[in-house]
């Protein structure tokens, strides 16, 4: 058994047997106890977009709402959006769609949940705030070691493999619309990869900032484009959805466990709902109350999965070639989009997953970045050392993973993404479960202060005088 069918073994065992169930399981959890945010509140979530900046009393700008929003979806809103789907579908069949549908919606509680905690047990930091996951272990659950296990596994998930899968990706669309060989390509990619992670948070905010708008729009322009081409045969698409994902031969033929499996899997990688990702820049922005990052990024769930997810789920049935054995990954979008509208449907795609992934690789980065400075705040490594640690590690992320994606197999880079996935979203539901009560009491808060007529809702750390001492900011 060679490395790729050992990994691929692991993989399906940890998400058959583990992850599957508590992603549901904690997803219609927290559904329950927020009594159903993610749908209750949807127009709050569009109102605090604006959200305008805080100012510090030095004049220092920290990152907006919807900063923090671009940062998170320019993360969540990239290869798996065009690839993932594509690879859901042609190994799961259509059914694949209706479960990435599911994760999405129930996952965006827990998306609430991750993100008003990460802002709960920030600190201040430079020239942000900084937290997520790691932070609210330790200083939550004052367990270090289990915080410093996250943010290792976070490190090599995000910064590190994560990046390889968007590299892997923009190199095969490049390298199909327009001949460009995997090694310049991948070379292009760590320059400009390098230029971008080397300026920090308020760089990576202000590149997100334009580019997720400018792909998410035009790529959903597009779609809305083809479906309209394609009216007549919408309901026929969704019925090949639900009876793929419910019928009678995919149980007989072990067809519904692949399509549930495999959507559940991709939908997570792709809006990353219970993963602990988002909480990281959720936990960068500057605001009034804790709740209202919670709800940005339950947002941020929706417009992954149930829009652009939906658009290429919806061009690939309708193409009707993911029933082509050879067609897969991001040839599978390129190949449906061109039967649709033409030959410059692979070089669009070609353009946007460029964007989207960039803006991933980028987004990737400073997640690692954080929890690399969560590890060496309080050890005993000297201000040089530290330093040495941080610029080799954003050598690793920009340069040498970037350039190992785009070099390496596709199966390969799936699977080593898919396990340290596995591992991550573990660690982090066993961590929100725990501490969900306090998310469940800052929502009910927040919904107080709302009812009685408080357009902007404020939190101050007496609220909770337990851990009132656990909280650096909020006075």
């Amino acid at each position: 058994m060679d490395f790729n069918q050992l990994i691929t073994t692991v993989n399906d065992a940890l998400w058959t047997y583990v992850l599957i169930g508590a992603l549901i399981g904690c997803g219609l959890w927290f559904t329950w106890k927020t009594r159903f945010v993610q749908f209750r509140m949807v127009g709050e979530m569009f109102r605090l977009l604006t959200d305008s900046a805080v100012y510090t009393s030095s004049g220092v700008k920290h990152i907006t709402s919807f900063q923090a929003f671009a940062v998170s979806v320019a993360t969540r809103v990239g290869t798996g959006n065009l690839a993932g789907v594509a690879t859901a579908i042609a190994v799961g069949g259509p059914g694949a769609v209706f479960w990435m549908w599911v994760i999405a919606l129930i996952g965006s509680a827990t998306a609430f949940v991750e993100s008003t905690l990460a802002q709960l047990y920030k600190l201040p930091n430079k020239d942000s705030f900084i937290g997520g996951p790691a932070y609210y272990i330790q200083r939550g659950l004052h367990k270090r070691w289990m915080a410093v296990l996250f943010a290792i596994l976070i490190t090599c998930q995000f910064g590190l493999s994560n990046n390889s899968i968007q590299a892997n990706t923009i190199c095969g669309a490049m390298q199909e619309a327009f001949g460009i060989a995997p090694l310049w390509m991948g070379c292009f990619l760590v320059a400009i990869s390098l230029i971008i992670v080397f300026g920090g948070i308020q760089r990576i905010a202000r590149v997100s900032a334009v580019l997720v708008p400018l792909m998410a729009v035009g790529y959903v322009i597009l779609a809305l484009v083809v479906l309209a081409m394609n009216i007549d045969l919408i309901p026929h698409v969704f019925k090949v959805i639900v009876l793929d994902a419910f019928g009678f031969e995919q149980v007989a033929g072990g067809g519904l466990g692949a399509a549930m499996m495999n959507g559940i899997k991709r939908g997570l990688f792709s809006n990353e709902a219970g993963e602990g990702s988002a909480p990281n820049v959720a936990a960068t922005a500057s605001v009034s109350h804790p709740v209202k990052q919670g709800l940005i990024q339950a947002l941020g769930v929706f417009t992954d999965t149930l829009l652009v997810c939906s658009c290429t789920a919806f061009i690939i049935l309708i193409s009707g070639l993911y029933q082509v054995p050879e067609l897969n990954g991001i040839t599978l979008t390129q190949s449906a989009l061109q039967s649709e509208v033409g030959a410059s449907g692979p070089v669009f795609v070609a353009i946007a997953i460029f964007l989207f992934a960039f803006s991933s690789i980028i987004g990737n980065y400073y997640y690692g970045e954080a929890n690399i400075r969560f590890i060496t705040r309080n050890s005993q490594l000297s201000t040089l050392n530290s330093q040495l640690i941080m610029t080799l590690y954003r050598l690793f992320s920009g340069g040498v993973m970037v350039m190992f994606g785009a070099m390496a197999s596709l199966e390969l880079v799936w699977n080593i993404v898919d396990f340290f996935m596995a591992f991550l979203t573990a660690c982090n539901l066993v961590a929100i479960v725990l501490l969900g009560r306090y998310a469940f009491r800052l929502l009910d808060d927040y919904r107080r202060q709302k009812r009685q007529g408080i357009k902007e809702p404020v939190f101050h750390r007496s609220q909770l005088p337990e851990i009132e001492h656990e909280l650096e900011c909020w006075e």
